[in-house]
């Protein structure tokens, strides 16, 4: 089994947490385009769980490799050093167990028990990039989970855990620890932890705009000069804020 040193994940400021999960996914990987950001969406991935709370916390990354014989079975994957195993009670509660298989997914890397075990710890959710099983307990244990493609066969059929909290791919995107993960009904996207909170920022005001531009579309408005924004949409806009956003749901 390899042994290393696991540096601690910083937890999200709350305030980040919440403006974060306003956003949107899409709305966000679009946000960091603008920074130069081109590959921050885990394209591919969806949902499991059903649930339609945004996940959202930072990221606790773990690396799997392609099995072999001689090393992977079902007795050495039930041990207490196993990696998979000590990734499941080390994730940090708040952060997301967020899982690499090259896009493998002839073996779960995850079922229900484990699933359950994540949310009584208070861990937000797990991506992987290849698939789990237990479909109906995961949904069931009430914790978001993005996977590629459901999963049945038992794990050390085809996959070996490596290492835990260090830099991977996953579907495509570079992922460091500490990266803050968010995921809801439109897919995954991954943000550098140094930009999150200007991200974040700019995400809201982009979110409250197009509330704004619904409401107007709703009424038969057309898009022209509404969306994207102009200056004279912005003026209106700020103007709708000062009054108190009259007319808007929610």
């Amino acid at each position: 089994m390899t042994s290393f040193n696991v540096s601690p994940i910083v937890p999200l400021e709350a305030d980040l947490r919440a403006m974060l999960g306003r956003c949107g996914a899409a709305n966000l990987s679009n946000v960091l385009l603008k920074r130069g950001f081109r590959n921050t969406f885990l394209l591919g991935l969806k949902s499991v769980s059903g649930t339609t709370d945004p996940m959202v916390g930072p990221a606790f990354t773990m690396r799997w490799i392609p099995a072999r014989e001689d090393v992977d079975s079902m007795d050495l994957y039930s041990r207490n050093d196993s990696l998979h195993r000590r990734a499941i009670e080390e994730c940090p509660p708040d952060s997301v167990l967020i899982m690499s298989t090259g896009n493998d997914s002839r073996a779960s890397c995850m079922g229900d028990m484990m699933a359950l075990r994540l949310k009584m710890r208070g861990v937000a959710g797990v991506v992987t990039d290849g698939g789990f099983r237990d479909a109906p307990g995961i949904r069931s244990s009430g914790l978001p989970c993005f996977e590629l493609e459901s999963s049945g066969p038992a794990t050390p059929i085809w996959l070996h855990p490596v290492e835990f909290n260090t830099p991977i791919g996953c579907a495509g995107v570079p992922i460091y620890p500490g990266d803050i993960i968010v995921g809801d009904g439109e897919g995954v996207v991954a943000i550098p932890r140094g930009v999150v909170r200007e991200v974040a920022e700019e995400a809201v005001r982009v979110a409250e705009y197009e509330v704004f531009v619904a409401m107007h579309l709703r009424r038969g408005r057309s898009i022209y000069g509404l969306f994207p924004a102009t200056y004279e949409s912005r003026f209106e806009y700020q103007k709708w804020l000062n009054d108190g956003r009259p007319g808007a749901s929610g």
